[in-house]
């Protein structure tokens, strides 16, 4: 998908507007529409599956949808008994279809609740087009109506955060040997192929892709994750895919390395290598630490100092 040529990517930016911008009109233009707008939906949160690693996102999108069919266009799925005995509880259920007292109620609910929706909405929809739109952000007490964004922006290269250890007494030694932790899925081994793990999320993963985007000084969790490591915690490190200090002793320094990546050319250099990955060092993104070192850093936040098992 990556490496589509740029008509193409011109076509998916031109699709996604009219799914998201006209697409949900549909449901106010009958029955058909209604069910086109179901399938469109529905094909629209499967491509992005495929393409990408957004966890639960795509799954929970598609379930709206479902409503947009009505049981004559789900019939197919069930089998005839279960077809005539629903057609026998629709015939029965029109024969007895009065307006009574709490159908009166609950019209004057739904009426009630949809105005008070749309007097809420009014902030947010001003907030929408806003020139200085703020997200993920709430308009009242009650947080009924919202603002929502996964992204706020999207960044146009990729950076990582790649976590190294080494034995070595001083981690300044040119001749210091520096071994990688591997993620789960974030790119690492630049001859590991992309995961596709939708609709699990590998939370871990998710906040070190974020916390490149920043400093560690605005992670601090990253340098918890590190003292964890330097531990050698059975609990962390179930988290990461390899430990390159299994079965030997854990590592006395930790660092964190701030590396650019991008997809290797298909047909290239790097691709007959094998390479799923080209990445370019940008420079440290925390410098070495040792677990002594990081015992004051723990009692300042209050957290639980890691003990070598």
């Amino acid at each position: 998908m990556h490496r589509s040529p740029w008509w193409f990517h011109r076509f998916e930016t031109l699709v996604n507007h009219f799914i998201e911008l006209v697409v949900p009109f549909f449901l106010l233009l009958g029955r058909r529409m209604s069910i086109l707008h179901g399938l469109l939906q529905i094909l629209f949160q499967v491509l992005l599956i495929i393409s990408g690693n957004l966890s639960f996102l795509n799954w929970l999108t598609m379930v709206p949808s479902i409503a947009c069919f009505d049981d004559a266009s789900l019939q197919l799925l069930f089998g005839s008994r279960l077809r005539e005995r629903v057609a026998r509880m629709q015939l029965l259920g029109a024969e007895g279809d009065r307006l009574s007292l709490g159908s009166c109620v609950r019209r004057v609910l739904n009426i009630s609740l949809g105005l008070l929706i749309a007097y809420l909405s009014v902030p947010v929809v001003l907030n929408l087009l806003s020139s200085r739109q703020v997200m993920n952000t709430s308009f009242n007490p009650l947080r009924i109506v919202n603002t929502y964004g996964a992204f706020g922006s999207i960044t146009r290269e990729r950076t990582e955060v790649i976590l190294q250890g080494t034995s070595s007494l001083d981690p300044n030694d040119p001749t210091a040997v520096w071994e990688e932790f591997e993620f789960k899925c974030k790119p690492g081994d630049l001859r590991r192929r992309p995961c596709l793990i939708s609709p699990y999320h590998y939370r871990l993963d998710w906040l070190m892709w974020f916390a490149a985007f920043q400093t560690y000084e605005q992670n601090e969790w990253i340098i918890h994750l590190a003292g964890k490591l330097l531990a050698q915690e059975e609990e962390t490190l179930s988290l990461l895919a390899t430990n390159p200090f299994a079965g030997r002793d854990p590592p006395r320094w930790i660092r964190g390395e701030h590396f650019k990546y991008k997809f290797s050319q298909p047909g290239g250099k790097h691709a007959s290598d094998g390479k799923w990955w080209i990445r370019k060092r940008i420079g440290p993104y925390f410098p070495p630490v040792n677990l002594q070192g990081l015992r004051k850093f723990f009692e300042d936040r209050n957290w639980p100092y890691p003990v070598q098992d």
